[in-house]
């Protein structure tokens, strides 16, 4: 598909966001997906018309088809792009995840200066919140450090993962004061600015093509009106929910993806794969309680009691252990076709397990569900 008509199928009005995102999942993001995952190759111009067909808006007040908050449809839209490849489908993350600061930051001018941009992927971003998650779990230590100047704060450290990233793209920091190490701070970053360093980040088996680099901060200067959050306490306990809830998109398309894959065997292997523990069937099975379960929970994002955040880290887990078993049964059922180097089976299986790796891993996931059940 060319710039053209992918410029033509983002803008269709006579469809709504959802049919504009697998029209341009299908017709230009199926053909591309190998290259994506065999060569890294970053797929800016796909992210810009998934933003332009409305594919990162659903979650803005005022921006999305409903106007309203609504997750569930930023899922929905996730999922279709992760039916066809999960590395467009974690920039898709990503970039929501940027946008789900923004949407709730209390600073109004950061909000009114970006919001629009990062509804229609004019102005894209990162996450960055990697470390700074497993810093608040007890997993390991806050990356950056800053103190306090005129106009904002200077920052050291580094960040070995930010993914979605590019010359002047955002993403989100964390960080502690060097005169009051337990008062963390929240910003948007850019990349290039000030200060602010970035490299190709380690080779990786799936997913070169999310444009992870690592960040390094040498006396970056971030400005007060970058600040999301101060203290970061607060604005944490209100974002986590829905940010994790996000992930879940990339989960269910890679299962719908795997059973589609699964379904369109040749006859004759179909015909032996019937004697499988585990077919397209009952993984479709779980998939739809899935979806049910997570639909449920994407009506309220903004729920911010401990038993809601309990349940919305077990539907992430949920989706984590689903994603490998649908995987791994396109592998079994695929047979020796999957074992060939380039195979779409192989691609799913090894996205699979970024899904389960991916802050927050299964391990955090396990460790803060049994925190969460011990209260």
């Amino acid at each position: 598909m060319s710039s053209q008509e992918l410029a033509a199928a983002a803008a269709h009005d006579a469809s709504s966001p959802l049919e504009r995102v697998r029209d341009i999942a299908v017709g230009a993001l199926r053909p591309r997906a190998p290259d994506i995952d065999r060569k890294g190759e970053y797929p800016v111009d796909i992210l810009r018309a998934l933003g332009a067909a409305g594919a990162f808006a659903q979650h803005h007040r005022g921006f999305g088809a409903t106007n309203e908050i609504d997750v569930g449809a930023a899922i929905d839209a996730m999922g279709v792009v992760a039916e066809e490849c999960l590395s467009t489908a974690f920039c898709v993350w990503c970039q929501d995840a940027f946008g789900w600061y923004v949407q709730n930051t209390d600073n109004e001018s950061l909000r009114a200066a970006l919001q629009a941009g990062a509804a229609s992927g004019a102005i894209l971003g990162g996450t960055g919140l990697s470390n700074p998650l497993k810093a608040l779990s007890g997993i390991e230590p806050l990356r950056l450090r800053g103190r306090r100047v005129a106009g904002g704060y200077r920052i050291d450290g580094a960040l070995p993962w930010v993914s979605n990233m590019g010359p002047g793209h955002y993403f989100g920091v964390a960080f502690a004061l060097e005169d009051d190490p337990g008062h963390l701070v929240m910003a948007l970053a850019r990349d290039g600015d000030e200060g602010i360093s970035s490299r190709q980040a380690t080779r990786f088996i799936a997913l070169d093509g999310t444009a992870t680099v690592a960040v390094g901060f040498r006396q970056a200067f971030i400005a007060d009106e970058r600040i999301l959050a101060d203290p970061v306490g607060p604005f944490a306990r209100k974002i986590r929910p829905g940010f994790i809830l996000l992930q879940t998109g990339m989960a269910l398309g890679l299962v719908r993806g795997s059973i589609a894959l699964m379904r369109n065997l040749p006859e004759n292997v179909l015909n032996v794969n019937r004697f499988l523990p585990v077919g397209p069937g009952e993984i479709e099975d779980r998939l739809f309680a899935a979806e049910r379960s997570i639909a449920e929970l994407a009506s309220t994002p903004l729920d911010e009691s401990r038993g809601f955040l309990k349940t919305v880290l077990e539907a992430r887990l949920e989706g984590s252990a689903l994603a490998l078993e649908a995987a791994q049964a396109g592998m079994l059922h695929a047979g020796a076709r999957a074992y060939v180097e380039g195979s779409a089976y192989s691609r799913r299986l090894r996205e699979s397990y970024f899904i389960a790796i991916v802050t927050p891993a299964t391990k955090h996931l396990e460790k803060d569900i049994a925190l969460l059940g011990s209260d």
